[in-house]
């Protein structure tokens, strides 16, 4: 698997993100692993033609809050971080998911503690189904 972070592995729908999120889902799992919170759910398979596939592959969105970062460059430098653990350690999953990852340290960690952090909890979602 390359180490590559392209466009189409963004998660950008906004169904696909609300139904991430909506709690009534049984489907969705989540995962914490400080200093960050997963949230994560199997893609679904799509019938054409009577040919079942799936996604390409797995969609990833990072959220860091506004209420406890209030500017705009320590949120981009905790998200550039979790997206480099990400992108570094992503063979670590098995199969396809919308996964979401929400930061929820009280302070900046530095990269070290986020990819333990990430490593962790891609592991974790890899036992939990």
């Amino acid at each position: 698997m390359k180490k590559t972070f392209k466009k189409d592995e963004r998660l950008c729908s906004v169904k696909v993100i609300e139904n991430l999120f909506d709690r009534k889902n049984s489907a969705n799992g989540g995962v914490f692993s400080y200093p960050m919170r997963v949230v994560f759910q199997p893609q679904p398979s799509v019938e054409i033609d009577g040919v079942i596939s799936s996604q390409t592959s797995t969609q990833v969105l990072f959220s860091v809050p506004k209420r406890q970062f209030k500017h705009a460059v320590d949120r981009n430098l905790i998200r550039r971080r979790m997206r480099e653990a990400y992108r570094l350690h992503k063979q670590l999953l098995t199969g396809n998911f919308n996964i979401a990852f929400i930061y929820i340290g009280k302070g900046i960690e530095d990269y070290k503690a986020i990819e333990k952090g990430m490593k962790s909890a891609l592991k974790k979602m890899g036992t939990v189904k």
